[in-house]
């Protein structure tokens, strides 16, 4: 087994880590730990170690210095560090020193089994040239695109790490095609990234469901535009021969970088189509739009969905059904309907439930879908129709009811709801709680979607706006008013979320 050492000044985290992975599983074995880099480095030096998992801010001596020092040491060391601060500068210096990523408390646990998983690999393939490779780039490439696509990046440090990484996106249009395969991800990703090389201005990532994105700076004009769904087509027919089901959802092209947010949810969105049309070859979201324009529905779906959501949220079997019943019985009775308008809104209805479920209960559930989708398209009377949706809505009510929300997240989400100018940390609410705070990390995660931290960012910073919207107070005082004490933070805070200066946002209202 290769063997991983533990540094970090929180004895918490050290507990968590040994407690959340299943190390053997692995083929790692932890041999020790610390509290700070000195300790740390007085044990490598009469330990062998394979990999380290250290902290950046610590006593004594911090990460970086560590990782420097212990390369003296072991110079093959896999590193990965651990840090409670999202700083492009920690991340630059750990390039540097060679790293196999760089992962934000409260850890994701899939995400550290992800780079465990890669290390080994590494490990049991050891390249003797050098300490940073193109694996290296790539998980970090993976990381910058995500969270830029998701809007957890601004602007500035996109900049910097496009620079950094090397990544050609300056032109005025962007588009982002995800592909999805059940067979071999890694030979796929290989297979597209060859036959993509000679397009300079694409670069492929990997996103936390697993799979690979495809993101283009494209040229002026309609032409070039269009060249990327025709060059995707042409994608899919060069992996066609590998014999694994291929699967390509395509956003639309925008202008300017802040567009590629919306072009990868289309076309993640796009790609849940497939259960619909699994005959195409690619699923542009461009095309679904127009394929549901159609008849009396040209003004775009007649449901609101919004109502479904909240309902499904609020695992109201009985209201689910009411609405379905008054929806489709209203819509049958509109002039100039068509049986298959009826049977369009009630597949987009069907993708539109599993989409929610997914994003609550972070789960597929594909089976289900699967089966509702041919029962829709077999249906032979509206009535059999409409008891089909009804049993989808009892059926995705009775899923979460199995998977409700942990009681203890429910408590701290309570808890922030009343104290979020407070002081909050994963600490103190897991000791209010009785309840390990790596572990409280991960359920929040699970639960929520998001880590403890952005969503108490982003739950201050609504606070925020409201404020500086409705009241007179000057920003500073807003900005202590929901638990911000250092101004430069709070700024930092509100343009990450809001995109502009608080200031900017006061002065529009």
């Amino acid at each position: 087994m290769y063997k991983v050492f533990i540094v970090d000044d929180e004895p918490f985290i050290i507990e968590g880590l040994y407690d959340i992975v299943d190390w053997p599983q692995f083929g790692l074995e932890i041999v020790g730990h610390a509290e700070n880099g000195q300790q740390a480095l007085d044990a490598l030096a009469t330990k062998p170690v394979d990999v380290l998992i250290t902290d950046i801010s610590m006593p004594v001596m911090n990460g970086l210095t560590l990782i420097s020092e212990a390369r003296k040491l072991h110079k093959e060391l896999k590193v990965i560090i651990l840090s409670g601060f999202n700083e492009f500068d920690y991340l630059k210096e750990g390039m540097k020193l060679g790293i196999e990523n760089y992962l934000l408390k409260p850890i994701n646990v899939e995400e550290l089994e992800s780079t465990l998983r890669n290390t080994v690999q590494k490990l049991d393939s050891v390249d003797p040239n050098g300490l940073y490779d193109a694996y290296d780039i790539q998980i970090l490439k993976d990381n910058t695109l995500y969270r830029w696509l998701n809007g957890q990046m601004a602007a500035a440090e996109f900049e910097e790490r496009t620079e950094l990484l090397g990544l050609h996106l300056q032109g005025p249009y962007v588009a982002v095609a995800m592909l999805r395969t059940e067979g071999n991800s890694a030979e796929v990703f290989d297979r597209a990234e060859r036959y993509l090389v000679a397009w300079r201005g694409i670069t492929l990532f990997h996103d936390v469901d697993g799979d690979i994105g495809i993101v283009a700076s494209l040229l002026a004009g309609a032409e070039e535009k269009r060249t990327f769904a025709e060059l995707m087509e042409n994608l899919s027919l060069e992996l066609s021969v590998m014999n694994q089901i291929i699967q390509i959802g395509v956003g639309n092209v925008g202008r300017g970088p802040e567009s590629a947010a919306l072009s990868y949810k289309q076309a993640k969105r796009a790609l849940e189509y497939y259960l619909i049309y699994p005959e195409r070859r690619t699923m542009e979201y461009k095309q679904l739009e127009s394929t549901r324009a159609s008849g009396v529905l040209e003004n775009g779906y007649p449901l609101g969905w919004d109502d479904y959501a909240k309902l499904i949220l609020a695992k109201d079997k009985d209201g689910l059904r009411e609405r379905i019943c008054q929806d489709f019985e209203r819509l049958k009775r509109m002039e100039g309907i068509r049986p298959e308008d009826v049977q369009n809104v009630a597949l987009e209805l069907v993708v539109r439930f599993k989409m929610e479920l997914q994003h609550i209960k972070y789960s597929e559930e594909t089976d289900l879908f699967k089966n509702t989708l041919q029962r829709v398209q077999r249906c032979d009377s509206f009535q059999e129709l409409v008891q089909t949706l009804v049993s989808l809505a009892e059926e995705t009510v009775c899923s979460l009811l199995q998977d409700a929300k942990n009681p203890v997240v429910h408590q701290v989400l309570n808890y922030i709801d009343s104290h979020y100018a407070d002081e909050l940390s994963l600490k103190t609410l897991g000791a209010q709680y009785h309840i390990h705070p790596v572990y409280l990390g991960q359920l929040f995660h699970k639960e929520t979607g998001v880590s403890f931290a952005e969503y108490i960012n982003k739950y201050r910073i609504e606070k925020a706006k409201q404020q500086l919207k409705n009241t007179n107070l000057k920003v500073h005082e807003i900005a202590r008013s929901v638990g911000y004490w250092e101004i430069g933070y709070f700024y930092k805070q509100f343009r990450k979320y809001v995109g502009i200066s608080p200031t900017d946002f006061k002065a529009l209202h």
